[in-house]
């Protein structure tokens, strides 16, 4: 145990940590941010962390409670964060639907999944708090920013001063909220611009969202992440799309701008994906020493305390094994069962079902192990934000497509009415199961990292991390429904004659899928992600170089995988977004010293969790507008007030508004500085 940093580190202090009314304020902000998190990775393929936004939210909410204290107020970020984080999970289940397997989201198998998945995240993590977290100099900025934040808002209670930073949360949920219902409400304002032009006899396009949540994304993933995916959308537009236009004729039918897309769609995004499990599997292979060592560490450290749990500092003392033994049986159970049911209305034999189920929970639960461990290293060394789940994700359902495509075919599944259909659903529930733990693990390590830092008590922390799994199982479920009925996902629509346009595109979940129909139907244009292959070795030998010649120079192969395999439109305020932050917080550090950039940057991470949440929240409540209007017989744009002529003058005013937003971003994080 290190010496005591704060009064609240103290053995023998006895202050309320969980707590009835902060358990019930954290559902609160569970259920928000959850919303927010499942609309945000359903359009654009990212989630955000949540534990900023809720810590700065708890602490002014807590605020009007005389004994609050900021160990409290650590139980409620904790327990929304690892909720808003179990999101994550909507990078496959999607696939569902897109395969035609399910017509809606079964709630109670999207629960259970989200539920035990997240909680089997939570008992993975335990062991290596000790290696991880207290005997390990890993930088965890989301979770080191929170325990700042908590550790201020203490500060200032005692002091009477109120700047807790929910002010910037708040305006930024304002513009966002306003601009986003402005645009796919009254559809006033344009989302997007794409300029196409012709490169020789090809063709390519220079696009920019405008959107102000993936402006605030971009800041918080950081300039290294956003250059790598400009890096990325130059690949693509800029090689791939103008190379096979160029060389290829073009196909009757179509325009030269068509033919374009098309290549995009069904060539360059499967090379993105190449690249991107190129990435994962380099991530991994870099990260399995440390994470051998630590588990080793925290396996010989429980050891060593066995039998003298009394004379632990209460900062050491995680939940019991009795404990997590029984919350272990019971969340493996209900993904037993809940396996069963989802294969029971299959025409195969009950020991065929039996095999299915024993095979993808136990495939889910020893790969979700080790992806566990590695996930928690992740946080530790990028941050919540930038670590690449999706990347797990495309290594789990590689593996768990080609152990069910040999169980398939020893049982004879692909003969049977729809068995590439069934063979494809396994494969997609087992990898929810395994990015359920990822995604929870990821997050944990951060909230666990801000209990050591203020003082938390690590069982205390556990529960109230399961806690949040739990009830943020229970959003997912009803929102995702929502979004699809509202919306539709990118090749699966709820109704004919939806408008493509807007639906939600889903890019995680539609790249799982692809590769998991590619294994079992024999018909993936593999050649391209051999090409990816090669892109993503590349792209690791440059990254490598950089690291050992230069002092701060890196190119994250993932996020230039991401940015190959993501449309740009949406990655364009992403990258502007990152480089606005950085030329901001360089400015203030240059003008004003560190002490003032560390404060803009509090302020641009809050501002940007508000742009974040703001616009979201506003798109889940335009969702279920939009789903009681059809419902009534009515249109899927009941709110609309401009028609299609109106389409170039939007165009125009949103690129206005883009520059607003980007005005107003940037006085927010200089507001501090002296003059």
């Amino acid at each position: 145990m290190k010496e005591a940093e704060n009064k609240f580190m103290a053995h023998e202090l006895s202050l309320p940590e969980l707590t009835v009314r902060g358990m019930l304020l954290g559902a609160i902000l569970t259920i928000i941010f959850t919303a927010a998190n499942v609309y945000l990775g359903l359009k654009v393929g990212l989630t955000f962390s949540s534990a900023i936004p809720a810590a700065v939210i708890s602490m002014a909410v807590l605020q009007m409670a005389k004994d609050a204290n900021i160990l409290e107020n650590n139980m409620v970020q904790t327990q929304a964060s690892a909720a808003g984080t179990l999101s994550a999970i909507i990078f496959i289940i999607p696939g569902m639907l897109m395969i035609g397997y399910w017509q809606d989201f079964e709630f109670w198998q999207t629960l259970v999944v989200s539920a035990c998945g997240g909680c089997l995240g939570v008992l993975f993590t335990i062991p290596l708090r000790r290696a991880m977290v207290v005997h390990s100099d890993l930088a965890y900025p989301e979770g080191v920013a929170a325990a700042e934040i908590l550790k201020v808002g203490s500060r200032t209670k005692e002091d009477g001063e109120a700047d807790s930073g929910l002010k910037e949360i708040l305006a930024g949920s304002a513009v966002a909220g306003i601009i986003s219902f402005l645009t796919n409400g009254l559809q006033v304002i344009g989302g997007s611009l794409s300029a196409w032009f012709h490169i020789g006899r090809g063709m390519t396009q220079l696009p920019l969202g405008y959107s102000g949540a993936l402006v605030g994304a971009g800041y918080l993933i950081g300039i290294a992440s956003g250059l790598a995916m400009l890096v990325g959308i130059l690949i693509a537009w800029a090689g791939f799309v103008p190379y096979f236009t160029m060389t290829e004729a073009l196909p009757d039918g179509l325009t030269l701008q068509q033919f374009a897309s098309a290549v995009y769609q069904q060539r360059v995004r499967l090379i993105g994906a190449g690249a991107m499990g190129v990435a994962a599997v380099w991530t991994l292979l870099t990260l399995a020493r440390p994470v051998i060592d630590g588990v080793k560490e925290s396996i010989s450290g429980a050891r060593a305390d066995n039998g003298a749990a009394k004379d632990l500092h209460r900062m050491d003392i995680d939940m019991s094994l009795k404990s997590i033994g029984a919350v272990f049986f019971v969340t493996v159970a209900g993904l037993l069962a809940i396996f069963y049911a989802f294969v029971s209305p299959e025409n195969i034999s009950s020991g065929q079902k039996l095999t299915f189920t024993f095979v993808g929970v136990g495939i889910a639960v020893f790969m979700g192990f080790f992806v566990a461990a590695a996930c928690a290293y992740m946080a530790g060394l990028v941050g919540t934000s930038s670590s690449p789940i999706s990347g797990v994700g495309i290594l789990g359902i590689i593996v768990a497509s080609l152990v069910m495509y040999a169980l398939c075919s020893s049982f004879g599944i692909f003969a049977l009415p729809g068995g590439e259909k069934f063979a494809t659903a396994t494969a997609i529930f087992t990898t929810s199961i395994i990015l359920a733990i990822a995604c929870i693990s990821n997050d944990n390590m951060q909230d666990l990292k801000t209990g050591w830092l203020v003082g938390a008590t690590p069982w205390r922390q556990q529960v109230a991390l399961l806690i949040g799994c739990v009830v943020g199982a229970l959003v997912i479920a009803p929102v995702l429904n929502l979004l699809y009925e509202a919306y539709g996902f990118a090749g699966a629509m709820p109704r004919p004659g939806m408008d493509p346009a807007q639906a939600l595109s889903a890019p995680q979940a539609t790249l799982m899928t692809t590769i998991a129909q590619g294994i079992f139907t024999q018909r993936l244009a593999w050649e391209y992600i051999y090409i990816g292959i090669g892109v993503g070795v590349v792209l690791v030998l440059v990254d490598l170089a950089l690291k050992r010649t230069t002092k701060t120079l890196c190119l994250p192969p993932l996020a230039v995988g991401m940015g190959i395999y993501l449309p740009p439109v949406i990655q364009t305020p992403l990258v502007v977004g990152a480089v606005l932050g950085y030329f901001l917080n360089r400015h203030l550090r240059q003008t004003a010293g560190p002490e003032a950039e560390a404060a803009g940057l509090r302020r641009g991470t809050l501002f940007a969790s508000g742009l974040i949440v703001g616009e979201s929240i506003v798109g889940v409540l335009l969702a279920a507008l939009i789903v009681v209007s059809v419902s009534s017989g009515g249109g899927e744009n009941p709110l609309a007030i401009a028609g299609a002529d109106f389409a170039d003058t939007a165009e125009i005013l949103g690129l206005l508004v883009f520059f607003v937003i980007l005005v107003l971003f940037s006085k927010v994080v200089l507001s501090g500085k002296k003059s």
